[in-house]
């Protein structure tokens, strides 16, 4: 093999439950995608994020019945991997048995998806579409996924198929000393979180609540607030623009304040073209 061809590669995961339906798709993943390298297999979504943990994959294709986690449960786990300037974070391939109502909500997100069983004529859809988005985010160092976080994406998704409808917050409720305030979401300008309280800040006070980030990003809309770092929501409309630190790492600029919050690589994509 040479040199060129051991650059090619590209390690995948596969996660199923059933063994056959492993079998299955790394059979005909290996027809269509040569270059893909099943480096690992999960029986569980709870293998699934550990798998990605120890293996970094550049892809992982999720069945999205599984136990201990579903797949979209085992995929917000794995959004969540991402650490500081590493910015990692694999594309995602859901393999899925639901119905075409299910199939337009991901045909508007920031994954790809395969029906079950999955056949070589789609597969080879897949293939070429991850094959396009690898070299997209390679050449801009930045990850293609669309305008909405990824973590806030799968949320949505996930309430979809279960049918319930999305409700957001629109108070967060904040303790000052014994008593307890409601704080309007509108005016919250970004949330930071540490290892015990996130910080909310508005135009006037800071907030402390116990709700970390990956819990927030379910209650809040994504439309409204981005999550630009595993620790960091950014309320759009509170934006004053982007600047790069002398590292070259994107920082968001917030209107009327000195705080300069750092933009993840997988987040980075949010802010093409500013």
């Amino acid at each position: 093999m040479t040199d060129s061809n051991k650059l090619s590669i590209i390690r995948g995961v596969i996660a199923d439950d059933e063994r056959l339906m492993r079998d299955q798709l790394r059979t005909r993943l290996a027809q269509v995608w040569p270059a893909l390298e099943i480096v690992a297999e999960a029986k569980n979504g709870i293998e699934a994020v550990e798998c990605v943990s120890t293996w970094r994959p550049d892809v992982i294709f999720l069945d999205i019945r599984m136990p201990g986690l579903t797949g979209i449960e085992a995929a917000r786990h794995i959004a969540q991997l991402e650490v500081g300037d590493d910015g990692f974070l694999p594309e995602m391939v859901f393999v899925t048995a639901y119905d075409q109502y299910a199939i337009d909500a991901f045909e508007q997100g920031v994954v790809d998806y395969v029906l079950k069983p999955a056949e070589s004529d789609r597969l080879q859809i897949t293939a070429q579409r991850l094959q396009e988005r690898l070299r997209q985010r390679e050449s801009a160092r930045a990850w293609p996924n669309g305008s909405v976080p990824l973590q806030q994406w799968l949320h949505a998704l996930s309430a979809r198929l279960n049918g319930q409808p999305m409700a957001y917050l629109k108070w967060l409720q904040a303790s000052v000393g014994q008593t307890v305030q409601m704080v309007d979401v509108d005016d919250v300008l970004f949330c930071i979180s540490d290892e015990k309280y996130t910080r909310v800040q508005t135009a006037t006070q800071e907030f402390l609540i116990r709700k970390p980030i990956k819990e927030l990003v379910d209650v809040l809309d994504p439309k409204l607030f981005w999550q630009i770092h595993r620790s960091t929501l950014v309320n759009v409309k509170a934006i004053a623009g982007i600047q790069r630190d002398e590292r070259g790492s994107q920082q968001v600029l917030i209107k009327a304040r000195p705080d300069k919050l750092t933009v993840s690589r997988s987040a980075s994509h949010l802010f093409k073209g500013m």
